[in-house]
């Protein structure tokens, strides 16, 4: 008898993680250097907040722009909820934010939109193909209540109203693959300064960044540009986040929060809540991160679960931002 693919990888995925291989799980004997008394485990949660610059050139939709548009607006109208719910459960978030969403509008110049970023040549990863145009071809250079799936002032200042100390974190300004063989100094330069100045003018200080598509480079410019952090993607991990060269902490990636179709409702939710109890029996650092774009069903019906379960565990785990976890290494 041959067991069909779609039976024996939601089995096999199951069974990793049932034997504890998946996520990765980090020993160390000095723990307290990263979780402080009296807590057991730390917990981070990371929005990456991006709208449609994600996904127009995604291999998945590439062309399809009403795809697009359909997924940044699922995006617009979850974050409300999300907020609704970290509010509820009081559980803050580091939202990476791609830096052309705190714009209110804007226009070409000389028949070009931004010009003052530089471009990377023609690449492909992963995840998308960018081989033709101008890389802010999409860009409608209207403003957001025309164009809701480009822009979100609006959105913005309702994470940064909330009375959750959320932080506002850094995606690139137009979701650029960061690789250093793809991404010049200077276009990495032009693409973050941009990010500054529109977060200044929100009076927000972007210090901790995560790499569009998991495109990790440019680090010693990141640093030199006044960043304290940058997320990973390598491989599920349940450990501690370690000092990079370029001065950088590397905070480790242990499980992207999302509706996995092949398990039901219940298995997803105590999926996740064990990897918590993990992270408390183990003295981990957990770092889950999810696209606000997420399946309904896993907005209403297991993202609540997950945010209680941690909210109970509030007397083992320390709930924190990026931001403000480096800072409390930093002062370590």
């Amino acid at each position: 008898m041959h067991l069909k693919p779609k039976i024996v990888k939601p089995f096999l995925s199951k069974l990793k993680f049932h034997l504890g291989f998946d996520p990765i799980i980090e020993k160390c004997s000095k723990y307290r250097n990263y979780i402080s008394e009296p807590y057991k485990a730390v917990i981070m949660i990371y929005a990456d907040f991006e709208l449609a610059w994600a996904w127009r050139y995604s291999k998945e939709i590439i062309g399809n722009k009403d795809e697009v548009r359909r997924i940044a607006l699922r995006e617009r109208e979850n974050i409300p909820e999300i907020l609704k719910l970290c509010e509820r459960f009081d559980i803050p978030i580091t939202w990476a934010t791609v830096g052309h969403l705190f714009l209110e509008k804007c226009s070409k110049v000389n028949g070009i939109a931004h010009p003052e970023i530089k471009r990377t040549d023609y690449f492909e990863n992963d995840y998308w193909i960018f081989n033709k145009g101008d890389w802010f071809d999409d860009d409608t250079c209207r403003n957001y209540n025309e164009s809701p799936e480009w822009y979100c002032p609006d959105l913005i200042k309702n994470i940064t109203g909330s009375n959750v100390k959320h932080e506002i974190g850094c995606h690139t300004f137009s979701h650029i693959d960061c690789r250093d063989e793809v991404c010049s100094s200077e276009v990495f330069e032009s693409e973050i300064n941009k990010c500054r100045e529109v977060a200044e003018k929100n009076k927000i200080e972007l210090k901790s960044f995560v790499h569009p598509g998991h495109t990790t480079g440019n680090l010693d410019n990141l640093f030199r540009l006044g960043f304290s952090s940058y997320r990973t993607d390598n491989g599920n991990i349940l450990g501690y986040p370690a000092r990079h060269s370029s001065g950088l902490w590397e905070i480790k990636g242990t499980m992207e929060l999302a509706y996995r179709k092949k398990w039901s409702v219940e298995f997803n939710i105590e999926f996740y809540k064990k990897i918590i109890n993990r992270a408390i029996k183990n003295n981990s650092v957990c770092t889950f991160w999810f696209h606000p774009s997420f399946d309904n069903l896993f907005l209403t019906d297991i993202f609540p679960d997950i945010l209680n379960y941690i909210s109970e565990k509030r007397n083992d785990v320390f709930v924190t931002t990026a931001g403000e976890y480096i800072n409390r290494l930093n002062n370590n």
